[in-house]
């Protein structure tokens, strides 16, 4: 464990629960099918599920990455948040940075304010981007031990 994710269990923002390889490998598919599916929305008009898309497939990676070592987030605010924090405590690739501005413009296109701009066609070509890096580190650590 990592200092962070001691932290965080300490805090009950992670509970521990038995180790599920094979869970965390079928998320890692769904992962990666919701990054193709994003990447077929990208020529659409509608940004949002194209986004959307993007953004639920990098962080499912992320939770297979803890399902693999048998963590969990707990439902509490900044779950998601807390799912790309302690991610990062296991996987240490650079990519796993960009989860937190998705997670922003993921929050204000679910959440229109006019003080926050809803998800652009940029937004989406960048979120694909970023969603293939982090899918991409985040399988290789969960099928490492394959």
């Amino acid at each position: 464990m990592t200092d962070i994710v001691d932290q965080m269990l300490a805090n009950r923002r992670l509970e521990r629960v038995e180790k599920n390889r094979e869970h965390a490998l079928a998320v890692v598919e769904t992962s990666e099918r919701h990054v193709r599916t994003a990447a077929l929305l990208a020529d659409t008009d509608d940004h949002a599920m194209a986004f959307t898309a993007a953004y639920d497939g990098a962080r499912k990676a992320l939770v297979a990455v803890l399902a693999a070592e048998g963590l969990r987030v707990r439902p509490v605010g900044g779950a998601h948040r807390n799912t790309g924090i302690a991610a990062a405590g296991f996987v240490k690739d650079s990519a796993l940075g960009e989860f937190e501005w998705m997670r922003q413009v993921r929050n204000a296109t679910e959440y229109p304010d006019d003080d926050r701009p809803t998800a652009t066609n940029q937004d989406v070509a960048e979120a694909i981007a970023a969603a293939v890096q982090i899918v991409d580190v985040c399988a290789e650590y969960v099928r490492r031990d394959g």
